[in-house]
């Protein structure tokens, strides 16, 4: 890394990407469908918008690195340190106009996350992590963020984004874990993993994650103190299908249930 002050960066490419998108929430705005007419999956000129000044502020700041990024693909991903960029996760929150989106800004070194922050601009809340420490800034903070301690799935709040994007035998996973948890909450995309952070639910299950996806959570969750891994209990920077949990407790006892 160059000797650029690197939270001033970040907090500049979470503030600049914000101005660029919040002109299009709650507006009208242009909508595609990018699922090729499969499950519908929106996106809009805000998307575009954000990720547009990312990369150009990277590539600015650091010509070097990589950028994997939902709306224009990657670049230079071979790099030491690649970024990893979701404009608006929560897409369907956002054309709703639901606050439970988010911007994703997450920071790769060989190819393991070692910084995330989530941006929520239209409430102006930060959460960050470098995997050793996990933090928030908004209304009410700032505060260092650490998880809750409740170790029985009996006592725990699950969240996902829908159970009905769970197929087969995924869906029958996911179930024995829901009908275990004292309370099930549904589509809060990123914000659900801020929440565990934060202490506020316990677990979070999802399944067809890409790496922009969780790649910025994944250090916010470790720096408070949480879990996050795929099903089988492998790196969750690929995506696909994720557990985070508030701690190995909680982590164990889901993971035996998605086994089966």
């Amino acid at each position: 890394m160059s000797a650029v002050d690197f939270g001033a960066f970040v907090a500049d490419l979470a503030t600049q990407s914000g101005r660029a998108i919040l002109p299009f929430f709650r507006a009208h705005h242009g909508l595609e469908d990018k699922s090729g007419g499969g499950v519908f999956d929106p996106v809009t000129e805000a998307d575009r918008a954000g990720e547009t000044v990312m990369r150009q502020m990277i590539r600015r700041q650091f010509p070097a690195h990589g950028v994997l990024g939902e709306e224009f693909g990657n670049e230079n991903t071979e790099a030491e340190y690649v970024w990893v960029l979701d404009p608006i996760d929560g897409t369907r929150a956002f054309i709703s106009g639901i606050p439970v989106w988010g911007t994703l800004i997450g920071l790769t070194r060989g190819g393991v996350p070692v910084y995330g922050m989530m941006h929520q601009p239209f409430t102006g809340e930060r959460y960050s992590g470098d995997g050793g420490e996990a933090r928030y800034d908004g209304p009410g903070g700032p505060r260092i963020l650490r998880t809750r301690a409740v170790s029985s799935l009996a006592a725990a709040t699950l969240m996902t984004t829908s159970p009905a994007l769970f197929k087969g035998d995924e869906a029958q996973a996911y179930g024995r874990v829901e009908s275990a948890v004292r309370l099930a909450r549904y589509g809060c995309d990123c914000y659900a993993y801020c929440m565990l952070a934060a202490g506020h639910v316990d677990l979070v299950i999802e399944s067809g994650l890409k790496p922009y996806d969780i790649v910025a959570l994944i250090p916010i969750i470790e720096g408070a103190g949480g879990i996050v891994t795929s099903w089988d209990g492998g790196s969750a920077a690929g995506g696909g299908r994720i557990l985070a949990a508030a701690n190995k407790s909680l982590h164990e006892a889901a993971r035996a249930l998605l086994a089966g």
